[in-house]
């Protein structure tokens, strides 16, 4: 019986002395800040990077301070266009040299080796060629807008060392067999 006694009087201080030891905090619930993300966001920043990608490309990429791509959405951009013009011009004098030949004018010094149906296949060659190059034209304007506002709205996130994902090569403690696993840290 003394046994019994001295046991439960135990359990009671200890418990006793864990209950008497929390404190009630009556401060303000504090909101845990989101570590992912800066402290100076503006949310129109990836509106006003594609708008000015949008009046001039390249001046969004310029505004998020990427300016290794100004070079790349010019060359893209600019042999598009190149390849637009060359073709256009390419296809209205095989064009204009098939019309002299309708309207019995003859044959042009310049295309003279070609018969009509060499003409009529240039024309079509061509003309497929300038169109294709005009849809590539609007496809990296559209692409020079989308950039920079992706751009803009993930440069407004936070990318430190305490982020980190890398592969792991683990060995299993029961089968001895290696184990490929991803490990995701984040550290607060």
């Amino acid at each position: 019986m003394n046994k019994l006694f001295f046991i439960g009087l135990l359990f009671f201080f200890l418990g006793s002395n864990t209950v008497f030891s929390q404190k009630k905090n009556d401060d303000a619930v504090l909101v845990a800040k989101d570590t992912l993300k800066s402290n100076d966001i503006d949310p129109l920043t990836p509106a006003k990077a594609a708008f000015y990608s949008a009046v001039l490309p390249g001046l969004g990429q310029a505004y998020n301070k990427k300016y290794w791509k100004i070079p790349i959405v010019y060359g893209a951009i600019g042999t598009s266009m190149y390849f637009y013009i060359d073709s256009n011009k390419k296809y209205n004098q095989y064009r204009d040299e098939y019309k002299r030949r309708l309207e019995g004018f003859g044959r042009g010094e310049e295309l003279a080796r070609y018969d009509d149906a060499t003409l009529i296949s240039a024309q079509k060659f061509y003309q497929r060629n300038r169109d294709l190059s005009a849809l590539f034209v609007v496809g990296f304007y559209v692409l020079n807008i989308i950039d920079a506002n992706v751009d803009a709205a993930l440069i407004q996130f936070n990318v430190n060392e305490n982020l980190s994902l890398k592969p792991n090569i683990y060995l299993n403690d029961v089968t001895s067999r290696t184990n490929v696993g991803l490990t995701f840290n984040y550290n607060f």
